[in-house]
């Protein structure tokens, strides 16, 4: 076997930087320069988590080797999971591949104190098929890992290079609920499954505790190419009580007056918040329970005013969304985010913020015919 890593990074699709380190290649999800003034390690760990990060390829190789060093986030009384990697070969889904070599970083969630339990990398293979034909190759990588690449090995003789684009750009950019840590397998997020069957090439840009209408990913989303981009707001910013209505409005109009400076005729489908019943009419924050479910916490009346409820935030997106379009954009829209997700799904909701494996299928297939059907907002 021989490396290519030099040339594999060339295949990556879906990250904004490769960062060569020490311990080996970050594949962030989040631009350097927000990073770099956040100086957040938290925000750090999640850019490097590569929910629809892949590797795209044109390869006659019979096998490929990837080593990764992996590392995962698991909160006190938790148990670890292995990581997940999906291959598809010429379209075609093949079995999960999986290993149990990671990091561990435990969180006390009382504390927030970590305490490293370190790892060497893992080596995971994939067996693309027999006999020396080229084949389109995507290998996926974990959705729920902070991953670094240390290597890729083919056989020797074998050639790779990479693969043209699988559709048209669909950016992304959203929460937790699009990075999708909870789904059984990295092709098994709601918008790998949307971008999949509608033949979209996916930039996934949601960013678990993130997305609280940060300019410096404003910018990132204008900077890129994008034949459309969909934006899932609110649930962090209720969750972190992080804004209140006063500054939660003209930050919405920044993000999309940056976005629409490199992408003036772009659609652009903004989804307000899937239900999450401790947070619909109480302001944030939201907090772990001793039951595992997320609930608020009570405040003064007096410090209400002005809060934000998952509620109150649908209520705005929608009203300042109508705003926009009559003053021009006629391809800004809306989903209401209950209607991918609402209150007859809280069954798969088993923390009470976040879908298991089933709820984001369902959300995928409610999400697809709105989006990329043949009268969808996206086309």
């Amino acid at each position: 076997m021989r490396s290519v890593l030099a040339l594999a990074l060339d295949c990556v699709v879906g990250a904004l930087e490769k960062t060569p380190g020490p311990a080996g290649v970050a594949l962030h999800r989040a631009p350097g320069p927000g990073r770099a003034q956040l100086a957040d390690t938290g925000y750090e760990i999640v850019s490097t988590m590569p929910s629809g990060v892949r590797l795209e390829m044109l390869t006659d190789a019979t096998e490929i080797e990837v080593d990764a060093r992996l590392t995962q986030v698991v909160m006190a009384g938790s148990e670890p999971s292995d990581a997940v990697f999906d291959l598809v070969v010429d379209g075609e889904l093949r079995a999960p591949v999986t290993t149990s070599d990671q990091t561990l970083v435990h969180v006390d969630p009382a504390t927030m104190a970590l305490d490293d339990e370190p790892a060497p990398p893992a080596t995971v293979r994939f067996t693309p098929g027999v006999g020396s034909r080229e084949r389109r190759v995507e290998i996926w990588l974990s959705n729920a890992l902070a991953t670094q690449l240390v290597d890729v090995r083919i056989p020797e003789g074998a050639s790779v290079r990479p693969a043209p684009a699988s559709g048209p750009v669909w950016v992304h950019h959203g929460s937790s609920i699009s990075q999708c840590s909870e789904a059984d397998r990295p092709t098994g997020t709601w918008p790998a499954i949307v971008a999949r069957r509608a033949g979209r090439s996916l930039v996934n840009l949601g960013l678990g505790g993130e997305c609280h209408l940060d300019l410096f990913m404003a910018r990132a989303i204008r900077d890129l190419p994008a034949d459309a981009i969909s934006l899932e707001l609110g649930i962090n910013i209720v969750a972190g009580d992080t804004m209140r209505e006063r500054t939660f409005v003209p930050a919405f109009h920044g993000f999309l007056d940056t976005v629409r400076d490199g992408h003036p005729d772009t659609p652009i489908l903004v989804i307000s918040p899937i239900v999450c019943p401790a947070a619909e009419t109480r302001p944030g924050p939201t907090l772990p329970g001793a039951d595992g479910r997320v609930r608020t916490l009570d405040r003064p009346a007096e410090l209400t005013v002005g809060s934000l409820t998952l509620t109150r935030v649908r209520e705005l997106l929608a009203e300042h969304v109508e705003r926009r379009r009559k003053a021009g954009d006629h391809r800004l829209h809306l989903i209401d985010g209950t209607t991918l997700f609402g209150p007859e799904d809280t069954a798969d909701l088993p923390d009470g913020l976040h879908p298991n494996p089933a709820g984001y299928a369902r959300m995928a297939e409610r999400f697809l015919p709105r989006s990329f059907g043949e009268a969808g907002l996206l086309r």
